[in-house]
């Protein structure tokens, strides 16, 4: 008996965490890759399914506030790749990057990819996308589960990363992932899970 409910807890956990993703390389990804000294990783353009008990400001917030958390633990993950060795571009600081984005007036000016290098003074940019079907830092989180009684709810992650080159102008990589999961997913445990499938395509990684 004891045997069948540890299996059943198993399969309970494979069903309510569950990713998928897809993959898109140029056929000069690792070559273009390794060719770029210094990245920078912008801020994440993040949406999250609004609430009717929600503000159109207080959301917005939301949303900001995900997506700083979410580009520094992309960052904090990637130098720690990097100095594991597993990585040789630089990665520019976030405090910098963010400065100097807020200075050109993105994201409320659009950017090419072009123009993001240029002003970042960098070779390559990592771009993103998420969609969130809940809050997971832990301010928003708790909140939305007291207005909303949805504590034990599954939260559906949507996510895209994107590589792109400056001097070819062009993207080089996309990852296009999606997952499940509690409530009590954070950014951290987020990009955690994300980067660790990613990173086994991505062509910055040794």
């Amino acid at each position: 008996m004891k045997s069948i409910t540890q299996l059943l807890l198993i399969a309970l956990v494979a069903i309510l965490v569950s990713s998928c993703a897809k993959i898109f390389y140029s056929p000069d990804a690792y070559v273009v890759a390794n060719s770029q000294r210094i990245i920078a990783i912008v801020p994440p353009t993040v949406s999250i399914t609004a609430k009717k008990n929600v503000s159109a400001s207080a959301m917005k917030e939301q949303q900001n506030t995900e997506s700083i958390s979410i580009q520094k633990e992309i960052f904090s993950w990637m130098l720690r790749r990097k100095m594991q060795g597993k990585m040789s571009q630089e990665i520019q600081e976030v405090l910098t990057t963010n400065a100097i984005l807020k200075q050109a007036g993105y994201p409320e000016n659009s950017l090419t990819t072009t123009q993001l290098c240029e002003v970042l003074g960098v070779d390559g940019i990592l771009t993103s996308n998420f969609g969130l079907s809940k809050p997971m830092s832990t301010g928003a989180a708790i909140a939305e589960a007291f207005l909303s009684d949805s504590r034990s709810s599954t939260n559906e992650v949507y996510a895209s990363l994107s590589i792109s080159d400056y001097k070819n102008n062009k993207l080089i990589w996309n990852y296009d992932y999606k997952s499940s999961g509690s409530l009590g997913s954070t950014p951290s445990k987020l990009v955690d899970d994300l980067m660790r499938e990613a990173s086994l395509k991505m062509p910055y990684m040794n």
